[in-house]
């Protein structure tokens, strides 16, 4: 018989009487730790007891601790028979040691009890005053990247032990809450002479000089701190309401099909500006096209904002077998092609050509292109060598001039089609986004004519006065000049 045992929050008068009767009857008594408040009465009282401080040295993670701490408990079974192993606290309360034990003890059919105890929650609650029923999360510090935070319900984070981890949990807290947001700084809750609760700034956290083994956290419920993602449904949601934006509520999939490509392209050029602020922006302009698609979808009884997020998350996974499952890739090309071929089966395209037409037909022309081509590259069809590709454009140059003397409009129109065709090709080969490309020459223009125009207004001439010939003096010295 193992014999799992609670030592309470740290108090001595928050041992249980059958807590006490255990320790008192027990020869084989193992602790977890002996850094906890209550040990210090139970050493008072002369009972003897093996504790696995000595673990934590020997391991770099709390979880080995732990894997080993349980296993020791089951050889010493094995060997004695009857055990005890007290742990601080409730037993099931922050005590990782305690679930892996019992999951061993299942597994090898050993019988084992647990003797509740109060729990440092119960300290917790009672110093804050705090009612669990209106909200409560309890958080690991260990645990805080697995974790979800939530203002709209009250936050313990236990196992502060030190500043380091006092320091990685701030910062953490950083990425969602506001930095001056009020939390409450608790160490040693319901023990006399210990006990210290302060409200000190989230920023501070890691700056408080009493921070040890029994320090936790508490952050209250404040729905007014940093908008989150459930905010931003709540906002589409009442501007669609029947009180909300006559102009929201006459949106529709396909009146909204010009914004997201709008917005899209706007977050493409914060990209090319290097601007953060601008970034965040135009980003949250994007989210907020398809959360109004997803608002949309769940008023018709269609799908909600849910269902697009369990839907991208299985592809995800499902298109990442190299890091979701067993499988061994090395290269870039390695994984687009693997993704190419999960692609495929996914949409049942049982042909080249057929995937060819897959490409989105709503794409930017030179971007269709490029995408077009490459699929053709993977199975072969492509030149060797850029110079090929040269040539080709040449060719198609010549078809055009062709073409265009004999002023067949639907031929000229096909012609000028294959030459910029054939010029996407050279761009692929050259790794050289196309439409990148043509965007450049665009901002070069512009910014050449407005050379020609301010130099055209400092002589005092409009540029409609002006010959082509002046104009083009101005633009080849633009052209010419550093500065341009």
């Amino acid at each position: 018989m193992i014999n799992i045992v609670g030592l309470g929050p740290g108090a001595k008068n928050a041992l249980t009487l059958g807590a006490l009767d255990i320790l008192k009857s027990a020869e084989n008594l193992y602790f977890r730790t002996e850094k906890h408040p209550t040990v210090d009465y139970i050493k008072e009282i002369g009972i003897k007891f093996n504790t696995y401080d000595f673990a934590y040295d020997k391991f770099e993670s709390f979880d080995e601790v732990y894997e080993f701490i349980a296993k020791e408990l089951i050889e010493a079974h094995n060997l004695l028979k009857n055990i005890v192993y007290a742990v601080p606290g409730h037993p099931f309360v922050a005590e990782k040691s305690v679930n892996i034990l019992i999951s061993k003890c299942e597994e090898l059919n050993i019988e084992y009890s647990v003797l509740p105890a109060v729990s440092f929650m119960d300290a917790m609650m009672e110093v804050l005053k705090i009612d669990p029923v209106e909200g409560l999360k309890v958080i690991d510090a260990f645990d805080m990247d697995n974790q979800i935070l939530d203002k709209r319900i009250g936050t313990i984070i236990t196992q502060v032990y030190d500043p380091y981890i006092a320091s990685e949990v701030k910062l953490k807290l950083l990425e969602y809450y506001k930095d001056d947001t009020e939390i409450y700084f608790v160490r040693a809750a319901g023990i006399e002479g210990l006990e210290s609760v302060r409200k000190i700034p989230l920023y501070e956290i890691d700056r408080q000089a009493d921070i040890d083994y029994l320090t936790s956290l508490y952050i209250p419920r404040d729905v007014s701190n940093t908008k989150d993602f459930n905010d931003l449904l709540k906002i589409m949601e009442k501007l669609r309401g029947p009180e909300g934006c006559p102009w929201d509520r006459e949106q529709t999939p396909e009146s909204l099909k010009k914004y997201l490509i709008e917005e899209s392209y706007e977050v493409l050029e914060a990209i090319d500006e290097k601007d953060d602020n601008k970034l965040i922006e135009e980003l949250g302009d994007v989210l907020l096209q398809i959360v109004f698609h997803a608002e949309i979808g769940r008023e018709e009884g269609f799908f909600n904002i849910n269902d697009i997020i369990n839907s991208i998350c299985n592809k995800m996974i499902l298109r990442h077998p190299h890091v979701f499952k067993d499988v061994n890739l090395s290269t870039s090309e390695e994984v687009l092609e693997q993704w190419d071929d999960i692609k495929r089966k996914e949409k049942g395209i049982e042909s080249y050509a057929e995937d060819m037409k897959k490409v989105a037909k709503s794409l930017p022309a030179l971007i269709r292109a490029e995408k077009v081509q490459k699929k053709a590259s993977k199975v072969g069809f492509d030149w060797d060598k850029v110079e090929e590709a040269l040539d080709k454009v040449l060719e198609e140059f010549v078809e055009v001039k062709d073409v265009y003397n004999k002023g067949n409009q639907s031929r000229i129109l096909e012609e000028i089609g294959d030459l910029i065709f054939a010029t996407v090709n050279v761009a692929r080969f050259l790794n050289v986004d196309p439409e990148l490309a043509l965007d450049k020459t665009i901002e070069k223009f512009i910014k050449r004519f407005s050379f020609i125009e301010e130099s055209a207004k400092a002589k005092g001439f409009d540029l409609k006065d002006m010959t082509l010939e002046d104009m083009d003096e101005l633009w080849n010295f633009a052209k010419n000049n550093e500065k341009i």
